[in-house]
């Protein structure tokens, strides 16, 4: 039995009654982080000696939980006291906070192995670090969730925690290849997340398939009903290509067209929308809300560190910093307006697929730009980028699957049907 060809989910059942040890999972995965990390460069702090004696002191205490002795890549944005965390920047190198984020806590609480610290972009922004696509390591994996994606798609890993404030969890799992799950907003505390927007920063988990991402909720959320999806005989799906598909390239377009076929094909009811009058303008909303609030998040940085920041990050932070109050007080005035009408056309639907990125992962390291996943992370809605394709280069192509503010099990439910039938097919091609 080779763990890191075990689900996350198989780990914990076989952890749980004995048949492996906690200990034997960690030497398989630190056995391929040794084989496999040289091109991709996914962590940021890892310690194997560390992870051998926790994992040694959880086989005496006898492992329990939804995530017995599954082993998890936390992104280097979150606080762990047993580990530095630099939040992606060299203006906090081997910084130790005195206490772990409580994301970390619960899943520790529910029987994980916290296997290291992986990489994210600086402040979880816009400039790289060191971590390449493991389909081609002369590409992007995206970012900000880095090294965490990289991780899962390399095997490093069966799950690992992002954060996503514009698109830095679903953009980046679909450079990888691999699921990733952003929850509504709010239903896992962020505490312990270095802080870009108050009002839209989200925790978010990557992992090889759509169950272990909703177990993993399920135990930082204290959602049972995720951890036991059952897949909709015939769901409702909705296709929602949007705006500014100028800026997308065909296998983008084409990965969502795809999925809609498969999922016709399995039995599934499609109904395809355009988008409403409304649409387009969720765009500057989200550009209101994170200029303002991020400038004021970071304001230490800016004033104490602006010459210890990269260029990329300065650069960004300027243009962010062009948005005034009156404009963000006037999108916070709109939002929730808007945010009723999008759940009322989004509740009408299982599941409504769109655009997870603009298409392959670009060549170098910049990490791809977010358009197709800002609107819908002001909006607070959960979000699963599901991979169904690959592009003209090989490199995967996911697609975006929304679902209403709260709808996270319907949500999730329905993209298990949507993987099966993906699988079904043969998988992305």
């Amino acid at each position: 039995m080779d763990p890191t060809r075990l689900s996350a989910r198989q780990i914990a059942e076989a952890v749980s009654a004995g048949r492996l040890t906690v200990r034997a999972v960690a030497e398989a995965h630190l056995d391929r982080i040794a084989a496999s990390d040289g091109p991709v460069q996914a962590w940021q702090h890892l310690d194997p000696d560390a992870v051998r004696t926790v994992a040694d002191a959880m086989d005496r205490a006898g492992p329990k939980g939804l995530l017995a002795g599954v082993p998890i890549g936390v992104k280097d944005v979150i606080d762990t006291a047993d580990m530095p965390t630099g939040y992606g920047t060299r203006i906090y190198d081997g910084f130790r906070p005195p206490w772990d984020a409580p994301c970390v806590t619960l899943a520790r609480q529910a029987g994980a192995l916290i296997a290291g610290k992986t990489v994210s972009t600086e402040l979880a922004m816009a400039s790289p670090n060191q971590t390449r696509n493991p389909w081609n390591p002369a590409h992007t994996p995206g970012g900000s969730s880095s090294g965490s994606c990289a991780a899962v798609a390399a095997g490093m890993v069966p799950v690992a925690f992002g954060t996503q404030t514009s698109g830095s969890t679903i953009r980046p799992a679909s450079f990888c290849g691999v699921v990733a799950f952003k929850p509504s907003f709010a239903l896992i505390n962020t505490v312990g997340i270095k802080v870009l927007c108050p009002g839209l920063d989200t925790l978010g988990l990557l992992a090889r398939g759509i169950d272990d991402a909703a177990l993993c909720t399920a135990a930082l959320a204290g959602r049972p009903d995720l951890a036991a999806l059952t897949p909709p005989a015939r769901p409702r799906i909705g296709v929602l290509l949007g705006t500014r598909l100028d800026k997308a390239d065909p296998c983008a377009i084409d990965a969502v067209h795809r999925l809609a076929r498969l999922a016709e094909a399995a039995g599934a009811e499609v109904t395809f929308l355009d988008p409403p009058a409304w649409y387009d303008g969720i765009f500057d909303l989200h550009e209101a809300v994170m200029g303002w609030e991020v400038t004021r998040s970071l304001a230490h940085e800016i004033a104490v560190h602006w010459d210890g920041l990269s260029p990329v990050t300065r650069g960004m932070l300027e243009a962010q910093a062009t948005v005034d109050e009156p404009r963000y007080a006037a999108a916070m005035a709109e939002l929730p307006g808007i945010r009723h009408l999008t759940d009322a056309l989004l509740s009408r639907f299982d599941v409504v697929l769109t655009l997870a990125a603009a298409g392959e992962a670009p060549e170098g390291m910049a990490t791809g730009d977010p358009l197709f996943n800002r609107l819908w992370s002001v909006l607070q809605v959960p979000l699963i980028c599901l991979p169904v394709a690959k592009g003209p280069k090989g490199l995967p192509v996911g697609v975006q699957l929304v679902g209403p503010r709260g709808a996270d099990h319907r949500l999730a439910s329905a993209a298990l049907f949507l993987e099966t039938a993906v699988t079904a097919a043969g998988g992305p091609q």
